[in-house]
């Protein structure tokens, strides 16, 4: 059973919402308003916000149709009957309550303001799959990555250790959220023909599986490019290190691979990649992280 529940966590996409915090306090630590507690209930607020985002998206794809048993992608509990859908529902909400509470421990270091910013990054989390209008069924998933997992972690875990925002800030949550909106391009890439059958118009859905992966390829490359002032601002402040002139070479070696398998499989063997796709992202932001502390 435990198991179960790890599987309908989707552990393999964790890396999207750990990289912009991972992002942000590297930047805050860059410069010199690093704070380790907000920075960790950053980090935690995330991964419960995710986490239940992830449980909604099962539940709902279920409710929807969405899912069926023997699909392509990995198993789903709730679909197969391992998870009762009322429970997955009740521990959907719970995840989410336990998500709200970290982010009210952020108020003190923030202010006031972040309490709607909580509860609109909440509502996201539902308005994904469901609501009177499902993003993910209407193609605005990868916009809500781009935002979600992208500017607004990047931006507040900044904020709450430096109480505002640089344009350099804005510009690594930009490029953080390219890379998020990759990891969603390969689910749906994969789930293309079992979206189409539910009626769930994705983007993979709207625009075929040719564009989606031209999209793929041309996401890595723009968020590296995004990147460039701090390459610069990097080379003049301080000496360059190997691993700030690496971290963006090692990680579009590895996209541009990553693209490669993606144009070439189909299928289950396409399941891989979206681990891959997520541990690549983390490679770089873990390796931009090292250069600039």
């Amino acid at each position: 059973m435990i198991k179960v529940w790890l599987e309908c966590m989707r552990l393999r996409t964790l890396p999207v919402s750990l990289s912009g915090v991972v992002m942000g306090t590297a930047l805050a630590w860059w410069t010199g308003h690093f704070r380790w507690v907000p920075a960790l209930l950053c980090l935690l607020f995330a991964l419960l916000a995710q986490v239940a985002s992830n449980f909604a998206n099962e539940y709902y794809d279920y409710k929807h149709g969405a899912d069926k048993k023997g699909r392509v992608g990995p198993r789903r509990g709730v679909t197969e009957g391992d998870i009762r859908p009322r429970t997955l529902l009740i521990v959907t909400f719970a995840t989410l309550a336990a998500a709200g509470v970290v982010g009210c421990c952020l108020i003190p270091y923030g202010g006031w303001w972040l309490l709607p910013v909580g509860i609109f990054i909440a509502l996201g989390a539902l308005a994904y799959s469901t609501g009177p209008y499902p993003l993910s069924y209407h193609g605005l998933g990868e916009l809500a990555v781009f935002l979600f997992f992208g500017v607004i972690p990047v931006t507040l875990t900044y904020y709450v250790q430096a109480l505002r925002i640089e344009p350099l800030v804005i510009l690594a949550s930009m490029s953080i959220g390219f890379l998020g909106v990759n990891v969603l391009l390969v689910n749906n890439y994969r789930d293309m023909d079992d979206d189409r059958e539910a009626g769930k118009r994705t983007s993979v859905v709207i625009f075929g599986r040719k564009p989606a992966a031209a999209a793929y390829l041309i996401n890595g490359y723009v968020a590296m490019s995004l990147l460039t002032p701090l390459w610069l601002m990097s080379a003049l402040l301080s000496k360059p290190t190997v691993l700030a002139l690496a971290a963006p070479v090692i990680y579009l070696v590895l996209h541009t691979i990553t693209w490669h398998r993606l144009t070439t499989r189909e299928g289950a063997t396409l399941n891989p990649l979206l681990g891959a796709t997520a541990r690549n992202m983390l490679i770089f932001t873990i390796l931009l992280t090292l250069a600039l502390l």
